[in-house]
């Protein structure tokens, strides 16, 4: 589910003009050897930190359909986590970064979940909601200079952004749906001699003749389906 995050803000950064040209994108800890080895203007998007929302745990399960429309599994129930990201522009320029990085958040600013077309993976499969928070306080418990200096840099202008997405749970597959009825045959048991009574099992109103039928019954409304938060 990380990886596919990354990819989505990739994709989002991307529908909003940036890095640009000649400028990189990059995921990488910017540390002190990294940003010694940088050759061209970058984006940074450092994820430091990752803890479940508990919060936001549900029940119940998601179904898996194929290009059909029918049912081919279900998710066992996704847990939620936060992903906390520190995202920095890295320039031979202050003025510059402090250009590319508020057209960063600008980008970011506009958008309040990732689109549909830029989730990936189990995330587009599941089909819920991956909500963004920019510019809000770091993750519980940190601060700006606590994560800098850890990572064996100066303080750097930085925007801070939650992601919250959900973990899929394992996928049990299921066999093909119902589509005839039962029947069911019966034979009275008997002594010698007298005569061997054949009965049926059968729905009241069904409307079927013979000794033999299959019950039609009604199939089933639409399911229910878990929706996750909007």
């Amino acid at each position: 589910m990380i990886h596919e995050v990354d990819e989505g803000l990739r994709l989002l950064l991307a529908e909003e003009g940036v890095p640009g040209s000649g400028v990189e994108l990059a995921f990488d800890p910017p540390t002190t050897d990294w940003a010694a080895k940088r050759n061209a203007p970058t984006v940074n998007v450092f994820l430091y930190d990752i803890r479940e929302y508990s919060a936001q745990r549900q029940r119940g399960s998601i179904e898996k359909l194929d290009e059909a429309g029918t049912v081919i599994g279900r998710f066992d129930p996704p847990r939620w986590f936060q992903l906390a990201y520190l995202v920095t522009a890295w320039t031979n320029r202050p003025q510059d970064e402090h250009r590319l990085l508020a057209q960063v958040l600008r980008g970011l600013a506009r958008h309040e979940a990732l689109d549909p077309q830029w989730r990936t993976g189990t995330l587009a499969e599941l089909g819920l909601s991956v909500s963004l928070e920019t510019g809000g306080e770091l993750a519980e418990g940190r601060s700006p200079t606590d994560v800098w200096s850890a990572l064996g840099g100066e303080l750097k202008p930085s925007i801070t952004l939650r992601v919250t997405a959900p973990l899929a749970g394992d996928l049990r597959l299921v066999g093909p749906p119902v589509t005839e009825g039962v029947s069911l045959g019966t034979r009275a048991a008997v002594s010698e001699g007298e005569v061997d009574e054949r009965r049926h099992l059968r729905y009241e109103d069904t409307g079927a003749e013979g000794d033999d039928f299959s019950s039609h019954r009604p199939r089933p409304g639409g399911r229910r389906r878990m929706r996750g938060p909007l």
